[in-house]
């Protein structure tokens, strides 16, 4: 607005640069604030944990131990288990949904087919996978960043990352490494908390990069830039209070220290 209204005096012309890496730093801002409501409504509704391994490999076994009751049919036929079994729990204060799989492997049989499918888009979505393998091969098919991987069926505690439903051990391991995967996500969890401020602030993204591409255009585009910073100004104020935005642009006038 400086260019704008006091063109004629001894003002930058050329902002363009330090406008746009501006902008840049306030959208990378505006959008982890954004990500982080998803974070605050898993805090109230549980995060999800999906067990995933080759079929027999003990993921039902796994979650009945975690469970304290058989949740899950367990059987040492392969393919047992087709559908997501759903199990909510507490871990040590944190609220959460454990999903036993079908275990994955090729196959004809259609159902057990929309099962591995189902269970590898959930996987896939779910805010951690808890990787079962006897021999220590990842799973491709599991795209998860968030995943934690342990030997399975480990009877006599003699692996590192071991684990055994059957005994219990690594069980206490297993947990905690959950527990800590989760709680880091907790700790970068932003300022917002409520779906009506993930909409101001996606408004505010979308009006500040509108402001970036026209920043593009050169100095004749300016009055338009201005326009959409100050419409995210006013956005913005549903989520920290009413802002005098005049007074805000009289204070960056006064830097200027015009007619001087």
């Amino acid at each position: 607005e400086v260019t704008i209204d006091f063109a004629d005096e001894e003002v930058p012309t050329d902002v363009s640069k330090d406008v746009k890496y501006i902008l840049t730093n306030i959208i990378n801002d505006l959008d982890k604030e954004s990500k982080s409501i998803n974070v605050a409504e898993r805090i109230r509704t549980g995060f999800e944990v999906a067990i995933v391994g080759k079929p027999n490999v003990g993921k039902s076994t796994l979650l009945n131990a975690m469970a304290g009751r058989e949740a899950a049919i367990t059987s040492e036929q392969a393919g047992t288990t087709r559908d997501i079994i759903e199990v909510r729990m507490d871990l040590d204060g944190l609220p959460v949904t454990m999903l036993d799989t079908a275990g994955l492997r090729e196959t004809n049989n259609l159902i057990e087919t929309k099962g591995i499918t189902r269970a590898i888009e959930r996987a896939n979505s779910s805010d951690l996978v808890v990787m079962l393998t006897e021999d220590g091969e990842t799973l491709p098919e599991i795209k998860n960043p968030k995943t934690l991987t342990f030997i399975s069926k480990c009877d006599e505690g003699n692996q590192e990352n071991g684990l055994s439903a059957v005994t219990g051990f690594g069980l206490d391991n297993m947990i905690g490494s959950i527990k800590n995967e989760l709680e880091k996500t907790i700790q970068n969890q932003g300022l917002a908390t409520r779906f009506r401020h993930k909409e101001a602030i996606d408004r505010s993204i979308s009006k500040l990069k509108t402001a970036k591409k026209l920043v593009d255009d050169g100095p004749a585009s300016y009055d338009l830039v201005a326009e959409e910073l100050r419409q995210t100004a006013y956005t913005l104020d549903e989520l920290f209070g009413r802002v005098d935005v005049e007074k805000v642009l009289d204070e960056i006038f006064s830097s200027f220290c015009l007619g001087k």
